[in-house]
């Protein structure tokens, strides 16, 4: 056995414990240092996010405000239900995660356990709807739908449904008072969306994720105003969730009020009345097509003449706004955006967009003036007028002889605007146009508010078109290739027409003025732009902001804003032409095309004014238009596919003023039975 030197001990015990010493302040260092980052460096952060971990949120929603007619008839309201909730942390806490106390709620309220425990579950981007997009610590909606009886049974047997409540709660009605439906004018709710939050929240409006926002109409429109703003209780949690104190709450403000111009009284008879013509045109045989009308859609709106106020707005079809109360079914979604349906979510007196035809003349005629023809001038109204190898045609083929601009609106001659449109075309150059053409009627058509939204306080309206050059060459660019593509100069009709767009769709052909001069070829516009114009017509020639809402009122009943008339232009043309105008379509409704829509109307006390339109579309049947005035209105409706104006629309205008005024079929006035005798 070796025997090691005493020294020699000693010095590897030493090495041993520098060794160690080196290892303890290599751990101490460590540890100091990520103290140091967890409390200095970051401590700011993990406060932050410890404070979230220990305190939850939950929301008292506000009740939103209400929505109201003309007369203070609420139109949008809210209502008390009982409403079915489930505690998510409750149901966290049992072993199965609540399945069997879901499974026994769905029994009562005869619904599949997975449909309940689907709108528990929390939306995520992998989770379809339905599913619950709020707060976990938030009571979760289950149905509102639940009965008194229904209700009794959950609170009477507690123990067998923990973490379950059944309360009266409000929900949005839509109570269609007069039996008015106002569906696309109001809108709908429905919950907001991730996306939204944080738009909304850079805005300087937040939302909270159990916020409903309105998705379309006047909801949408005033959301801001009617929202209100949520209450919220903050509690202390542990780190399992469990709820162990509250720390502070702050109440919740309801919203604001609208007053709206829509009369539901007007309102329905407009809606009733708009399904009964486009019913009345389905009867009705097209001997251009052989076969019946097919009248798919139609709208209506009834205008304040002097300030743009919107009376009445109805599309067709239509919906029913409380299908989306408490969340649509799947199925009635897809009927709502189906094909089959034709859409009925659009509402097409701001979104339905079409060829006005002859409604459109009071424009050429004020484009005319403007150019230089006088208004009292004459003009020949022939049978049809030529263009190179094209023969364009008076309705029928009528005839009046040398006529004025007057007398044309009256009976509504197309060959007269024919060839006052092809005459400027050629002063302008034709073919090869001038550098800086006039274009007068392109130009009018803008002046007259045509080609952009009218303003009105609805979300979504679209612009129309004004088939100008501008239109014609921007066009060209976006389908030059595909006509290029699919052209043959030797094809078929089609193939011809693609060939020569490819050479040449960028040019303002002769005619495309004459189309346009009668509101034919590619123009676009919408019910609400023609009710627009036509109730300047009637004012003097003041182009009004449609609007719809009228006053903002706080939960208080103390008027906050009052929504004036916004004024948005001058009809481009003098008194005078406007008086000749004025007294041609008072013509029109006397002895004019829709003359025989108004015999025994009261003229004399309340003048009426009219203008009648059947405007071609390519690959359908003719869209019905009819466009008139009184002192205080002006009403616009159009049917798609319904046939001419006089045909379809007029014996549903012409009830309408029955009803404004109280005006019997034989004539007579009867002040009481007057809904709107005046604005």
């Amino acid at each position: 056995m070796t025997n090691i030197p005493e020294t020699g001990r000693t010095a590897r015990v030493q090495t041993r414990l520098v060794v160690i010493q080196i290892l303890v302040v290599s751990l101490l260092l460590t540890l100091g240092g990520r103290l140091w980052y967890l409390q200095i460096r970051k401590g700011d952060d993990y406060a932050e996010e410890a404070s979230r971990n220990r305190v939850q949120r939950v929301v008292q929603p506000a009740v939103r405000g209400t929505i109201l007619d003309a007369r203070g008839v609420p139109i949008a309201d809210n209502e008390t239900r009982l409403v079915v909730s489930a505690s998510r942390t409750d149901l966290l806490k049992m072993r199965d995660d609540g399945k069997a106390v879901l499974t026994r709620l769905a029994g009562v309220l005869g619904m599949r356990p997975k449909a309940v425990m689907d709108k528990v579950r929390l939306c995520d981007a992998k989770t379809p709807r339905p599913c619950w997009n709020g707060s976990p610590y938030q009571p979760i909606p289950v149905t509102d739908e639940v009965t008194a009886k229904q209700a009794l049974q959950i609170r009477e047997r507690s123990e067998d449904f923990p973490g379950i409540t059944a309360e009266p709660q409000a929900v949005r009605r839509y109570p269609g008072p007069a039996e008015a439906n106002i569906g696309q004018v109001l809108g709908y709710l429905s919950p907001v969306t991730d996306e939204e939050i944080q738009q909304a929240r850079d805005s300087g409006s937040p939302y909270l994720r159990s916020d409903q926002a309105g998705r379309s109409g006047l909801e949408r429109a005033y959301d801001k105003e009617l929202r209100g703003k949520a209450g919220i209780t903050r509690y202390e949690v542990d780190n399992l969730g469990r709820i162990i104190g509250q720390a502070e709450s702050d109440r919740a403000e309801p919203g604001s009020d609208l007053v709206t111009s829509i009369d539901a009284r007007v309102q329905r008879i407009a809606e009733y009345e708009l399904n009964e013509a486009m019913k009345d045109a389905r009867k009705e045989w097209d001997r251009n097509t052989n076969e019946n009308y097919k009248a798919d859609s139609g709208a209506v709106v009834v205008m304040e003449a002097k300030t743009g106020r919107v009376v009445a707005m109805a599309s067709n079809p239509t919906y029913d706004p409380n299908a989306w109360v408490g969340g649509i079914a799947a199925k009635d979604y897809r009927k709502l955006t189906s094909k089959e349906s034709n859409y009925p979510l659009l509402n097409r007196a701001i979104q339905g967009q079409s060829a006005p035809g002859s409604i459109a003349k009071v424009i050429s005629t004020a484009a005319a003036v403007n150019a230089g023809y006088p208004f009292d001038g004459r003009y020949n109204c022939s049978s049809s007028y030529a263009i190179g190898k094209q023969t364009f045609t008076n309705f029928e083929s009528k005839e009046y002889g040398y006529i004025d601009l007057g007398r044309a609106l009256e009976v509504s001659c197309d060959t007269v605007f024919y060839r006052l449109a092809h005459e400027e075309w050629r002063k302008d150059g034709g073919f090869t146009p001038k550098k800086h053409p006039h274009d007068w009627f392109y130009k009018t058509a803008h002046q007259f508010g045509l080609g952009k939204e009218t303003g009105v306080d609805l979300p979504n309206e679209v612009t129309g078109r004004v088939p100008d050059r501008q239109w014609k060459q921007d066009y060209w660019e976006a389908n030059k290739d595909a006509w290029c593509k699919q052209g043959k100069k030797n094809g078929s009709y089609t193939e011809r027409s693609a060939y020569d767009n490819c050479l040449e769709g960028n040019r303002l052909r002769a005619g495309d003025s004459v189309n346009y001069s009668i509101g034919q070829g590619d123009t676009l516009v919408t019910p609400v732009q023609m009710a627009s114009i036509y109730a300047a017509i009637s004012n003097g020639g003041t182009l009004y902001q449609p609007t719809v809402g009228k006053e903002i009122v706080s939960p208080d009943g103390k008027s906050v804003r009052k929504i004036q008339p916004a004024v948005r232009g001058k009809l481009p043309m003098t008194s005078r032409t406007l008086d000749g105008m004025d007294k041609a379509l008072q013509g029109t409704a006397t002895r004019g095309t829709a003359a025989w829509r108004f015999g025994g109307w009261p003229q004399d006390e309340i003048p009426m004014h009219a203008k009648t339109s059947t405007a071609e579309v390519y690959g359908k049947q003719t869209t019905s238009w009819f466009a008139t005035y009184t002192k205080d209105y002006a009403i616009v409706m159009t049917i798609s596919q319904g046939g001419t104006g006089s045909g379809a629309s007029a014996p549903a205008v012409r009830k309408l003023y029955n009803a404004l005024y109280g005006v019997s079929e034989d004539g007579t006035i009867d002040k009481k039975k007057a809904l709107r005798q005046t604005p």
